[in-house]
């Protein structure tokens, strides 16, 4: 295994280009975020800062990235409390960012991450996966696969790293939030297939459970929170972005009720036919997404499925990594608590 010292500037592809002075038209635009151009060529402006693993003593947390596959370039970034008591669960997180942007090298993630690795008292491997139009799905699920392949390979050689000295491979949950959570939903439903090779090839591995925090799911047909949720101009997430994330995220000819985006339309695999992992979902009062957020929890309920959700009351999608209101602080301190809480059981 090969510890790696990230430049930020390898995970700025197509940033700082004069886009007034490119040759061919856009196409697709979440103004700040992201802008596809009719040549393939796909800018990302860096609105989040991309930092080291480097944290402070105070946090007491120690944080280290760790190549998973140099042909894909997709690498993990590690978070291990500094003081443990015997041998800790790991979180396998997937970040947020429509499947188009985002990075575990951004600073807010690596801020949330080092915080919830220090109060929930658990290892985190935050997933650095391969992001769409360049690689649209189900390139971030098998990014996802792979993760779990090699973390299952470094259970079997035992406590050889640094990290896994201090982990309970008995107690190995999936978690993400956003897109993250679409995908930590979509990982575990293809190791639950009846007749899945993925989940062959992670035997004996086994995995405890599902966090999924505001998971990103659509539809054709719009919610009411989809409709009428009132959005700040700041907002993490309008129906409008969602819909250009979705277009450029999916296979193409496919629309929003494509399995990976709905779970519950006509063409998806029975929830009552998949072996699920039990899940927490946490859900944003605030959020477009909260109907469908509830819905797929109902659905995951009526399907005999283990299933706990936390609704936090005045705050909107993301508020855990992108707010640094008041409330947001309280709300992602009972959200810590939950997941704490939840992997603890």
């Amino acid at each position: 295994m090969a510890a790696i010292s990230l430049d930020p500037g390898l995970s700025l592809k197509h940033i700082g280009k004069d886009n007034t002075q490119h040759p061919s038209a856009v196409i697709e635009e979440i103004e700040g975020l992201i802008r596809v151009y009719k040549d393939g060529d796909v800018e990302r402006p860096q609105i989040v800062p991309f930092v080291t693993s480097a944290l402070s003593l105070e946090l007491g947390v120690t944080s280290k990235d760790v190549v998973i596959d140099k042909f894909t370039n997709i690498w993990a970034r590690f978070y291990v409390p500094n003081v443990c008591h015997g041998k800790l669960p790991l979180l396998v997180y997937f970040h947020g960012g429509g499947f188009c942007v985002g990075s575990a090298a951004w600073s807010c993630y690596h801020e949330f991450l080092a915080r919830l690795s220090a109060k929930a008292n658990c290892l985190i491997m935050s997933v650095n996966y391969r992001l769409a139009p360049e690689n649209p799905l189900p390139a971030a699920y098998e990014d996802g696969l792979r993760a779990l392949i090699w973390l299952k390979q470094q259970a079997l050689r035992g406590d050889s790293e640094w990290w896994s000295r201090l982990c309970d491979f008995s107690k190995i949950f999936l978690a993400g939030d956003s897109a993250g959570a679409n995908i930590a939903h979509n990982v575990a439903t293809r190791v639950g297939s009846n007749h899945g090779i993925e989940a062959m090839a992670l035997k004996p591995f086994s995995l405890k459970g599902n966090i999924l925090i505001q998971p990103f799911f659509g539809g054709e047909v719009r919610t009411h929170s989809e409709n009428y949720m009132v959005q700040s101009p700041r907002s993490a997430l309008s129906l409008a972005a969602s819909d250009t994330y979705w277009r450029l995220a999916l296979p193409a000819g496919a629309n929003r009720d494509h399995s990976w985006c709905n779970p519950l339309s006509k063409g998806s695999s029975k929830l009552e036919d998949i072996r699920l992992l039990p899940a927490l979902v946490c859900i944003s009062e605030m959020d477009i997404l909260k109907d469908r957020n509830s819905e797929f929890c109902t659905a995951l309920n009526r399907a005999g499925k283990r299933v706990e959700y936390v609704v936090y009351k005045g705050v909107g999608h993301a508020f855990q990594v992108l707010s640094t209101t008041q409330l947001s602080q309280t709300r992602t301190l009972e959200m810590v608590a939950d997941i704490k809480a939840f992997i603890s059981r």
